[in-house]
């Protein structure tokens, strides 16, 4: 029976969805779903979306792409971020990211253009190239012409505005389509940067794309793990891996069965904090493979078979990846499959 319980709100994904829609400047707002929806869980959560009315979803690669076409039905675009060689992907959307991949595909895509990234997306000189051969693109029928921001949480990073003059000027060299600028962060530069499609994703899931300023998302998981031991020890005892945790008085010690195989990192050692009906405690000693130890002295009604918060209103995924030296993304994309997963309807 698994040791962890991740419990995914649906509704909050949708909430935050419609709010990003009403911020960004322009048209549509697509739905981000690579990485199995950063590691929440793609398929629910697209139902959720779907039924709430998103209609352009973007995941990394084929298999994700294929999995979740079968999953969402016709009618819905899947675009594919990493491109995909030719073949029988249907019902998919490809990202040219090249003149190689233009000169490959035929019918519906999206033309990713590098503004500044440096990344993937047509580089200077294949934008120069296909400006001025634009039969390169025949049969082929642009979708959107896109760009991906680089510094979009800051909204002073001069790459900002740069990226944007570029990724215009550009646009102006090729034929006619519609446009998609704005990440999750980008969405709120202002209405410069809206266009006919947003493609967020870190912040659908309740990550701030506004660091350093009030999270305008809500949130939407919470991480809990189940008491498996309570101990009791003597003031001169020590804790865990490497005996860095040294009790300075009788402490009662409790015994969760998540560890970094789960996502937990190593890193949150004497930062993290466990919740329990509103009271909190410290994680103490080395998080370990399977299990992590918190300090639950004064904490009476706590027993074995019961649940600590680790991550949620309390304590969010953004705050807890800071204190691992981290970002949200990468805490996230973490979690393991060993957790058991609640999904709350939209």
């Amino acid at each position: 029976m698994p040791h962890g319980l991740l419990t995914i709100d649906c509704g909050a994904v949708v909430r935050n969805w419609r709010r990003l829609g009403e911020i960004h400047a322009g048209g549509a707002v697509a739905a981000v779903l690579k990485a199995d929806a950063y590691g929440l869980g793609a398929a629910p959560i697209a139902r959720a979306l779907r039924e709430a009315g998103c209609r352009h979803f973007f995941v990394a690669t084929v298999e994700e792409g294929e999995a979740l076409r079968a999953m969402l039905g016709e009618g819905p675009m899947v675009a594919v971020l990493g491109g995909f060689a030719p073949g029988k992907h249907a019902g998919l959307t490809p990202v040219l990211n090249s003149l190689d991949d233009i000169a490959a595909h035929s019918g519906p895509a999206i033309l990713h253009v590098d503004s500044g990234m440096s990344r993937l997306g047509l580089s200077a000189d294949e934008l120069e190239r296909l400006a001025e051969e634009p039969a390169l693109l025949d049969g082929v029928e642009l979708l959107y012409v896109m760009t991906h921001l680089a510094a979009a949480e800051d909204p002073h990073h001069p790459l900002n505005l740069a990226q944007l003059n570029r990724f215009n000027e550009a646009c102006l060299r090729l034929p006619r389509a519609r446009r998609s600028i704005a990440n999750s962060s980008g969405i709120f530069l202002g209405p410069r940067f809206g266009s006919e499609l947003a493609r967020p994703g870190a912040a659908l899931y309740g990550l701030n794309p506004t660091p350093g300023r009030p999270n305008p998302m809500e949130p939407v998981f919470t991480l809990s793990g189940q008491v498996l031991q309570l101990r009791d020890i003597p003031a001169g005892q020590t804790v865990g891996y490497g005996g860095t945790w040294l009790a300075t008085r009788p402490s009662r010690i409790a015994t969760i069965g998540i560890g970094y195989a789960d996502g937990l990192p190593r890193a949150v050692e004497g930062r993290l904090k466990g919740r329990y009906r509103g009271q909190d405690f410290p994680l103490v000693g080395r998080v370990s493979m399977d299990l992590t130890t918190f300090d639950v002295t004064g904490i009476t009604d706590l027993k074995p078979g019961r649940w600590i918060e680790l991550i949620g209103p309390h304590q969010d995924a953004d705050s807890v990846a800071a204190m691992a030296g981290t970002i949200g993304y990468e805490l996230l994309t973490s979690l393991g499959r060993r957790f058991k997963r609640d999904y709350l309807p939209a």
